[in-house]
């Protein structure tokens, strides 16, 4: 579980493209208690402030892809 101003770093390897950036984005974005979101496409990373944990990972799960 996190507050509302940390901001946590999701590695998911399989970013390659803009349609995974939006994709991922509208997945994360309406998870309850996330104020925002940052899909990295040169990192392959998903930087999340606000949100549970495992609520963010299912919803990156649900876009369709795999939290390393």
């Amino acid at each position: 579980m996190s507050t509302d101003t940390e901001t946590r770093i999701f590695s998911v390897p399989a970013i390659s493209c803009e349609h995974c950036v939006k994709a991922i984005t509208e997945h994360v974005t309406p998870v309850p208690g996330v104020s925002a979101i940052d899909v990295d496409l040169a990192t392959k990373t998903v930087a999340v402030t606000g949100g549970d944990d495992e609520a963010i990972v299912a919803a990156i799960d649900e876009a369709g892809y795999d939290v390393a």
